[in-house]
């Protein structure tokens, strides 16, 4: 069984961690914008890091369960409900055949994840299940879920909730998320063209604020702020680019590339965000500001490392739990 759309959300998709191996051919990786919120709802309930999730914005879809599951919603807080009642986020829920999720307003992030127990089927393409919606292949037939669309677990096993007349039931154990969204600036290493930037340019970069634009999609995020100069005169030969690469734009002003990034640019790339940062980023919204600060490589790659470790213990104790929980059902 599955679980239908009964009112479509703006954009909602399935994704996993994206495709790689294609960029040389132009196929930019694509995949979830935040990949930590992705891993926390796939280890609630016992899923690998990397099965495929619906990503949802707000606002988002309301969906029938045609089957008894076992999810988790972890990332933004869209104020979930199952049958008009609250279900906490980053909490593994059993939600019994009938009841319907909704959500009631944005309280805080830009996009929220709901994982299944197994994972969800998807179409496969080019060894991902992401969507990509340029292409229209991959996900759901590659493109946003719409009303009367059915999403199918990749596995299905019999679920008891203690409480037979309850809707849900939350299991006891959360993730604690604080670690992976610590507010503060958002930390950057240089990037190949940084310094073509002036000396008050580069001063300006780390002392000032800088706001998301409405103009920003999952390509990119377009940044409002102080004008930044380069020395640079002469235009660039179009050049490798990846998530999270601030590249200055000829007004002056910074895009981040997100998940749906091109695969090369011609724009000066000032620097690149941080790998463990790039959460923290995808759940802001047009208007949210930020600051920027600067770390050395071997800065970044510890800060990933212990990001990894913490998720990967997230992991185990999830999985220890979860044996229990299924043993006594």
């Amino acid at each position: 069984m599955s679980i239908q759309v009964i009112k479509a959300g703006i954009l909602d998709t399935v994704q996993d961690t994206g495709r790689y191996g294609y960029q040389q051919l132009g196929i930019n990786p694509g995949g979830v914008m935040d990949r930590t919120a992705m891993r926390i709802a796939n280890a609630l309930v016992g899923n690998d890091a990397g099965v495929p999730v619906v990503e949802m914005h707000f606002p988002a879809a309301e969906i029938l369960f045609e089957e008894t599951m076992l999810v988790s919603l972890s990332g933004a807080d869209f104020s979930p409900r199952i049958n008009g009642e609250e279900m906490p986020v980053h909490k593994p829920v059993c939600v019994r055949k009938g009841a319907i999720l909704s959500f009631g307003k944005q309280i805080k992030g830009a996009r929220t994840y709901l994982a299944v127990r197994g994972g969800w089927k998807a179409d496969n393409w080019l060894h991902s299940y992401s969507t990509h919606l340029t292409v229209k292949a991959g996900g759901q037939a590659g493109r946003a879920l719409s009303r009367t669309d059915r999403l199918f677990p990749q596995q299905l096993q019999p679920y008891g909730l203690l409480n037979k007349e309850s809707i849900f039931e939350v299991l006891p154990w959360q993730a604690a998320v604080g670690a992976f969204y610590q507010e503060g600036s958002l930390r950057m290493i240089q990037g190949y063209e940084f310094d073509t930037l002036t000396p008050a340019a580069k001063e300006t970069l780390f002392s000032s604020s800088f706001t998301i634009s409405r103009e920003s999609n999952r390509m990119g995020y377009r940044l409002q702020g102080p004008p930044l100069i380069t020395t640079l005169t002469t235009e660039l030969i179009s050049t490798a680019v990846t998530r999270g690469t601030l590249q200055l734009l000829p007004n002056e002003q910074l895009i981040v590339l997100m998940a749906d990034h091109q695969t090369t640019g011609g724009y000066p790339r000032v620097g690149h965000l941080i790998s463990a940062d790039l959460a923290l980023l995808a759940q802001k919204n047009a208007g949210d500001p930020f600051s920027l600060s600067l770390v050395t490589v071997q800065e970044a790659e510890n800060i990933l490392h212990r990001q990894e470790m913490d998720l990967q213990q997230l992991q185990n104790a999830c999985n220890f739990r979860l044996a229990q929980y299924l043993l006594g059902v």
